[in-house]
C-alpha cells in the first residue's frame, strides 16, 4: 500500500515541490482536532489502500503541529489555507485544490487515476 509521507520541515516541503517537477505531488494537510478532517483522512486512506496512482508521491502536513509547514505551503503554493484540504502539485505549482467535504475515494480517484 501507498503510504502518506508526513513533512515535517519546510526543507522536506521544499524538496517534494522541487520533485514535482518530475512526479505529481498531493499534499493532505490534516487537523488531528478536527471531526470532519478526521473523516477526510479515512478517505485519503480509502483511496491509498485501494488502488492509488503510483507516479504521485502523497505527503500530510498536521495543520496543528507543524504550522509553520502549512502556512509555507500555502504561501508557496498560493492556495488559501483549508484544513482539511488536498492539493495537487505539478512543476512546484497547484494544479488543484479541495477541502473538507468535498475530499472523497472517489474524487481522488477522478482526479488522480
Amino acid at each position: 500500500m501507498v503510504s502518506l509521507l508526513r513533512i515535517t520541515s519546510i526543507e522536506e516541503l521544499n524538496r517534494l515541490l522541487d520533485n514535482s517537477n518530475q512526479q505529481s505531488l498531493l499534499i493532505f494537510k490534516h487537523s488531528t482536532r478536527c471531526p470532519i478532517s478526521a473523516a477526510a483522512h479515512l478517505e485519503v486512506e480509502a483511496y491509498l489502500s485501494d488502488s492509488p496512482n503510483a507516479e504521485v508521491t502523497y505527503g500530510l502536513i498536521y495543520v496543528v503541529e507543524d504550522r509553520e509547514v502549512s502556512n509555507e505551503a500555502a504561501e508557496r503554493l498560493n492556495v488559501q489555507h483549508a484544513s482539511p484540504q488536498v492539493v495537487l502539485v505539478k512543476n512546484g505549482q497547484s494544479v488543484w485544490n479541495t477541502s473538507h467535504s468535498a475530499i472523497t475515494s472517489n474524487a481522488l480517484k477522478g482526479i488522480l487515476n
